[in-house]
């Protein structure tokens, strides 16, 4: 055991990332507040006593963690995002486009106003982003324009379930500060000039959607309906900018600045053309980072490229687990939430698990057969290793799992590699100078390839949907993959035993966690129910207000989410839900309510009341259920938080 301990010590710094994104999690995830009086200083103290000498592993470890915990808790309150205390409509706004998005139905556009618009307990020195759509464009907007439009506001929604996707959160730590649409607008001012101009010109001139997500960085530009077909293949990740692009990008760099330096005797005499030319395609890809908007996993790409590039300039190990490392607590630090978002856990677990297999391969001399065989294989080990690595976060995520992805990957990624990405790169350069052919060209294949998509994605069980996985679940499947990388077996396959046995668990937690069965939003304006064949009933077939519940509903009860919403009746606007364990009665909105709360609170087999209005009778408040909840077979009741800062409490 000891001699097993002393081998770990290598690869401390590999777990450091790890502890801090724990902790971060953590404080995400709590259903309150924690009582820090200063974050700030508590995350300094915890980062310095971490890196302090002669601290023992087990107490640096549980510093990292409580670092990661602080640090969250700091950045939180440090950017305090304004936020909207309820919806707005028909609100006037003046303010700056900084950001435009296009989608195949709708633009959305970016506008930068004085916070106190929004919420007068705000500074009016201070602005807010809001997101407005609209559906038709009769004078055209650009970047930098000054706008003065009337607007409907909404506040971003909080999660509908423990655990699930929490839309508040997302848009409090990426500077949001409520979503909409435009009712009519007038330009006042014209634009600046910046990176985002030159961006909204180019999308101008290229009019290829494309264009748009495989070069500017627009996720929205794909149809949906086509971006569904590439999901189910597993090649979904096409579509945002990440290492795929990055290696590509950099690879046509390098090799065209190689070829010119080359030629270039004076320099070549001196130094190797190799690090010229990988300096000059550095400087590409920054170019290539600003231009597509500079996602996360955008940001990720180009810091390990770039850490690539300095170890071969400097003569180091390109390819390693400390350079991953060091790319994942930078971007940590830039912003702590986005541990806790699906490109992030997709992009980073896809590159450490590539890695950790890559990581012993030595060049060998090889004949031109043998090198093909070795390409064919290391295409279908890179898709593999990918779909291993990334299969618990997808399933978190997105709740299901394409059976066919390793196919997808194998047939279509080589028409990306080979044929669309080069030709829509050069499109989008001649398209600003007159010239599309490129762009008509790879459109052309984009149809081909779609059709061949669809064929995979009609297959019989094309998509398995699976259930929700709790975050305990997620946590042990995470350190069953680090035990794999990191620990260093002194006995055979130790590494891979511990790996089984956390995910395992992991596995087990999953299969018996329970499922509620019944939902209600925090207005008690949707609910839903589940009937005795398994299918969810709605109270009502859309509620505008809540549009993600019904998705995020049958997602946890493993329902496909493209079903139509089932819709219960209640009779005279009262439904009543009766289980083994427990009876519930809900009246819903325009219900003569008192009319009824007598006869519930009287009636002893009704356990819990749910109104649409807030009623209070005392000797029955013990039966009525406020705010968002789910309810279990079993009559457990677990209410959602609601009362984070991103969900704005101050309301």
């Amino acid at each position: 055991m000891r001699e097993f301990i002393s081998e770990q010590f290598q690869n401390r710094f590999l777990w450091a990332p790890f502890l801090m994104a724990f902790g971060a999690a953590l404080y995400f995830t709590l259903n309150g507040e924690p009582p820090l009086p200063c974050p700030v200083l508590f995350a300094i103290a915890m980062l310095a006593g971490a890196f302090a000498p002669r601290v023992p592993t087990l107490l640096r470890g549980i510093l990292l963690l409580g670092f990661g915990f602080c640090y969250a808790a700091a950045f939180t309150h440090v950017i305090d995002t304004p936020q909207i205390t309820r919806n707005l409509r028909d609100l006037e706004i003046s303010g700056t486009i900084t950001k435009i998005d296009y989608t195949d139905t709708k633009t959305r556009i970016y506008i930068r106003i004085p916070a106190n618009l929004i919420n007068r307990d705000i500074s009016e020195n201070r602005t807010a982003t809001v997101r407005v759509s609209m559906s038709e464009i009769p004078t055209p907007v650009h970047i930098g324009d000054t706008i003065d439009a009337r607007v409907t506001l909404f506040r971003p929604a909080s999660s509908y379930m423990p655990e699930t996707f929490d839309y508040a959160r997302w848009a409090y730590f990426n500077g949001l500060s409520a979503t909409g649409f435009v009712q009519d607008y007038s330009i006042t001012s014209t634009r600046t000039y910046n990176i985002n101009t030159l961006r909204d010109y180019i999308h101008g001139k290229s009019d290829s959607f494309l264009a748009d997500t495989l070069v500017l960085g627009y996720k929205s530009a794909l149809p949906d309906d086509d971006r569904t077909i590439w999901t189910t293949n597993g090649v979904g990740h096409v579509w945002s900018i990440s290492g795929f692009h990055m290696t590509l990008v950099s690879g046509w760099l390098f090799a065209f600045f190689y070829l010119i330096f080359r030629t270039i005797a004076p320099i070549t005499r001196r130094v190797p053309a190799r690090i010229p030319a990988m300096i000059c395609a550095w400087f590409g890809l920054l170019f290539y980072l600003f231009i597509s908007g500079g996602g996360i996993a955008t940001i990720r790409a180009f810091l390990m490229t770039s850490l690539v590039f300095a170890a071969f300039v400097s003569g180091r190990e390109a390819l390693s687990m400390r350079n991953i490392c060091l790319a994942f607590c930078l971007i940590f630090l830039i912003n702590p939430h986005y541990v806790m978002q699906p490109g992030f856990q997709l992009s980073f677990s896809a590159v450490f698990g590539l890695i950790w297999y890559f990581r012993n391969s030595t060049y060998q001399k090889r004949t031109v057969i043998q090198r093909i065989r070795r390409a064919i294989a290391a295409a279908a080990m890179t898709s593999i290793i990918a779909t291993i690595f990334t299969t618990p976060f997808v399933a978190a995520h997105f709740y299901q799992f394409p059976t066919y992805s390793l196919v997808g990957n194998l047939i279509l990624l080589p028409l990306f590699s080979v044929a669309i990405m080069p030709l829509v790169m050069l499109g989008t350069v001649t398209a600003t100078l007159g010239w599309t052919g490129p762009l008509m060209l790879a459109e052309m294949i984009y149809h081909g390839a779609l059709a061949v998509a669809t064929k995979i994605a009609a297959l019989p069980l094309a998509v398995i949907l699976t259930p929700h996985i709790p975050n305990i679940a997620i946590v042990f499947m995470i350190v069953g993959f680090l035990c794999l990388m990191f620990i260093r077996a002194t006995r055979p396959k130790i590494n891979y035993i511990l790996c089984a046995s956390f995910i395992g668990i992991g596995v087990v937690i999953t299969a018996l966690a329970p499922r509620p069965i019944f939902f209600a939003t925090h207005d008690h304006e949707l609910i839903a129910f589940v009937a005795p064949d398994g299918k969810l009933e709605f109270n009502k077939a859309r509620a505008s207000n809540h549009f993600f519940a019904f998705d995020t509903w049958k997602q946890i009860n493993t329902e496909p989410t493209a079903t139509p919403n089932r819709r219960r009746k209640c009779v005279r606007g009262v439904c009543i839900f009766e289980t083994q364990n427990w009876t519930l009665a809900y009246t819903q909105k325009f219900v003569p309510t008192m009319n009824n709360i007598a006869k519930f609170c009287r009636d002893e087999s009704i356990d819990y009341i749910v109104s649409y209005f807030d009623i209070d009778a005392p000797g029955c408040n013990h039966k009525i259920l406020r705010g968002a909840f789910s309810i279990y077979k079993s009559g457990r009741v677990k209410y959602h938080v609601t009362r984070r800062p991103w969900h704005n409490p101050r309301r």
